[in-house]
């Protein structure tokens, strides 16, 4: 029998025994092995070859075990901004912003060319993580490495303040900031949770006739919130955040 013929025969055996559609509708594939690229550096090889994190499957149950679980996150993220604050030569200070909590982040050498110029932090975390100065980690890196004044916002979120609450307040930073500063030296970040909502920040300026930012950087911005884009599937289990 030809060799083709006899690969072809296996080829259809193998797809007998495991058919390509389970009972419950879903298409179960063949698990995979992905190498961590070579093309990074070795420290950028060591995050992505970390095992996921230990938090990654918490699913809390009610408003008090999503607090508890929002308190953990946020004291272990709280406990390394000291030092990340002094090697990286920023001070951090509370404020209110449009009535609003909000951190001024403020490196101590602000290049020259930025003494003009002021970014609005929003930060990520699920929509739910990171309140307060935990919030802040992103903002600090921004103000030490860009040598800038980043304001953060500290928005509300659930489970005591739901939507549009987060959106309300980074709004109302945001109405507050193009006042007393030009928009052409404006610019709004964040990642995650942080990236969606500069995204939202800039269309909800637009609608409301507010002065747009000069840019905006939406760093792996979570803005399909009905997960159907097809990287919540093919990047399950792969994605160690």
């Amino acid at each position: 029998m030809p060799r083709t013929r006899l690969a072809i025969l296996a080829l259809a055996a193998a797809l007998l025994a495991a058919p390509a559609w389970a009972e419950d509708g879903v298409r179960h594939l063949p698990a995979r092995d992905v190498a961590v690229p070579d093309t990074v550096s070795a420290a950028m090889q060591a995050v992505i070859g970390s095992p996921l994190q230990p938090t990654w499957n918490e699913h809390p149950k009610d408003a008090q075990e999503w607090k508890a679980l929002i308190d953990k996150r946020a004291a272990a993220v709280l406990a390394t901004l000291p030092g990340l604050r002094q090697r990286l030569g920023v001070t951090v200070a509370p404020a209110v912003i449009g009535g609003v909590k909000a951190f001024m982040v403020t490196p101590d050498n602000v290049a020259a060319g930025n003494r003009d110029r002021l970014l609005v932090h929003v930060h990520g975390g699920g929509y739910v993580l990171f309140p307060g100065e935990s919030g802040t980690r992103e903002a600090i890196l921004m103000a030490g490495y860009g040598r800038m004044r980043v304001i953060s916002i500290d928005y509300r979120m659930p489970p005591d303040a739901p939507y549009p609450a987060a959106m309300d307040d980074a709004m109302a930073v945001w109405r507050a900031v193009v006042k007393s500063n030009d928009p052409r030296k404006l610019a709004i970040f964040g990642t995650s949770t942080g990236g969606g909502m500069t995204l939202a920040m800039v269309l909800r300026a637009r609608a409301e006739g507010l002065p747009l930012p000069a840019a905006t950087a939406p760093g792996t911005p979570w803005s399909d919130m009905t997960k159907t884009g097809d990287s919540f599937f093919t990047n399950e289990m792969l994605d160690n955040v």
